[in-house]
């Protein structure tokens, strides 16, 4: 495997996932919000659950430079298939790469609230491009569904603190699609 793959959280990793295992109930893949609904014509071709970090910097804000805000950078994770084994990570791009070397950058299409409200919202994207052969050379979407944790914090940013980063950690499961045969 490419040492790049398990680099940004793996000293964390296999406790957080043995954590994220065990106290997650997949819900039926039915309930998710209509409003992050994959297209009919696409089926689930892979589940995975990420363990990692949301990264936000602080920043004045476009409407004022004497008001500072956390505003996100990119996500941090590694991806593990159901079965517990690491797949691969998450990174900016948005990016999943996976250890065979295939890779699918994502682009926002819609978003859902969390039933937590203390979570990152429900994602749906679509690919914006693939390369490489395996399991993401044929991803057409990807949603990120029960999401734990990831947001951004609720203090801390002044002018003071300008270009500090947060790393807040976060779980979340992501379901890819590939056109149905």
């Amino acid at each position: 495997m490419n040492s790049r793959i398990s680099r940004p959280v793996s000293m964390l990793a296999p406790a957080a996932f043995l954590a994220l295992a065990s106290c997650i109930n997949m819900p039926e893949h039915a309930k998710v919000p209509a409003a992050i609904a994959a297209p009919a014509h696409q089926t689930i071709t892979l589940e995975t659950m990420a363990s990692g970090f949301q990264v936000y910097e602080c920043r004045a804000t476009g409407e004022s430079p004497a008001r500072f805000q956390w505003v996100f950078k990119a996500p941090e994770a590694e991806l593990y298939q159901t079965a517990g084994n690491l797949l691969g990570r998450h990174y900016a791009g948005p990016t999943w790469e996976a250890a065979d070397g295939s890779k699918v950058v994502g682009q926002l299409v819609a978003q859902a609230a969390s039933p937590d409200d203390k979570s990152i919202p429900w994602l749906l994207l679509s690919a914006r491009s693939t390369s490489g052969k395996g399991v993401f050379s044929h991803v057409t979407s990807i949603q990120r569904v029960n999401t734990t944790g990831g947001k951004a914090p609720g203090s801390g940013c002044d002018q003071a603190h300008a270009g500090r980063q947060a790393r807040v950690p976060y779980t979340a499961t992501y379901y890819f699609f590939s056109a149905k045969p």
